[in-house]
């Protein structure tokens, strides 16, 4: 018989992996880098992996349900552009501008969701298609770099608390507390990992499937304009570009895959994401401290991408159902 520890710590090994990549990944960037353990260091690495670690959850979610959202860079620019007009002002108008700019990133999760249950189109066709519409948007907010931020939450945000903590890691344990946990805790949640497993069976099992790819897409919609809000207090301003909307969804659905989240759906976790987020920023940052030339980030990425992916291949041919991954 085995021990009771077995089975969760069998759930959650790619998590633990890719936790135990990054903590290896980021000692030695912290040793070799000129200042070593700083509050400002810890900061500027929290700030950047935090940023596409929350592109990285929203990621997660739709790839739970055997989907992927191609739209997520995108509204995470829109949000940026959108955040960099409205977040302004006195505190008062800058708590509505997070507002309207968190709604507005739900309600493009929810136009997705909409079109993917009513109109019975595959994920990856619409959120192409409505990404392009949402970068239009942004294009329409921001034709130029420019704006601003409060400044007040910009730097709250982006600090240090007392002790040298990052505030953005704050901010992404917020994030994870009162997003992540309360949906994979859900019955939605629950139906999402049945609807990845197998749509068939979820279907014949009386899954509410369009209810759950409606909430997961929304939610997905809102953690990618929680990024692209706090990419505008990073920044103190805005920018309709496609190359970093592109970078963003591309380097998301990476930490995905190093985060053990299978691309097949039925299985992963968003902490996973998180640590996958980190270790392709500590890789960037390993390529700075090591005085290499920036054009070697995409082949390291890479190869990491294609190993995780590799990995996560070969667990699934070892089995012949996907619920043998948690036995």
């Amino acid at each position: 018989m085995r021990p009771d520890w077995h089975y969760p710590l069998r759930e959650h090994r790619a998590t633990l992996f890719a936790a135990a990549l990054f903590a290896g990944l980021f000692a030695l960037y912290i040793a070799k880098h000129p200042v070593g353990w700083d509050g400002a260091v810890l900061a500027t690495a929290a700030n950047k992996g935090v940023l596409l670690a929350v592109v990285a959850m929203a990621q997660t979610l739709p790839v739970l349900t055997g989907g992927i959202d191609l739209s997520a860079g995108m509204v995470f620019v829109l949000a940026n552009c959108l955040a960099s007009h409205m977040v302004v002002g006195s505190g008062w108008q800058a708590a509505f501008g997070v507002a309207v700019v968190l709604a507005a990133g739900a309600a493009c999760g929810l136009a997705n969701g909409i079109i993917i249950v009513y109109g019975r189109l595959q994920p990856i066709i619409t959120t192409l298609a409505t990404g392009i519409v949402y970068f239009g948007l942004a294009l329409g907010l921001r034709p130029v770099p420019g704006g601003d931020v409060h400044a007040g939450l910009a730097e709250a945000l982006t600090g240090t608390l007392p002790g040298g903590i990052p505030a953005m890691l704050v901010v992404l344990l917020a994030v994870v507390l009162l997003v992540w946990l309360p949906f994979r805790r859900s019955v939605t949640g629950r139906s999402a990992l049945a609807i990845g497993s197998s749509e068939q069976a979820s279907y014949m099992s009386g899954v509410a499937m369009g209810r759950t790819i409606l909430v997961t897409y929304t939610l997905a919609g809102l953690l990618s304009a929680v990024g692209g809000l706090l990419l505008t207090f990073v920044t103190f301003s805005g920018e309709a570009s496609s190359a970093i909307g592109g970078v963003y969804t591309l380097n998301a659905i990476a930490a995905v895959v190093i985060g053990g989240t299978s691309l097949a759906g039925g299985s992963g976790s968003a902490i996973g994401s998180i640590f996958g987020a980190f270790v392709l920023r500590t890789i960037g940052d390993l390529l700075f401290v090591f005085d290499l030339e920036p054009l070697w980030q995409p082949l390291f990425q890479g190869v990491i991408l294609l190993a995780a992916v590799s990995f996560g291949s070969l667990a699934l041919l070892r089995v012949g159902n996907r619920l043998d991954l948690f036995r």
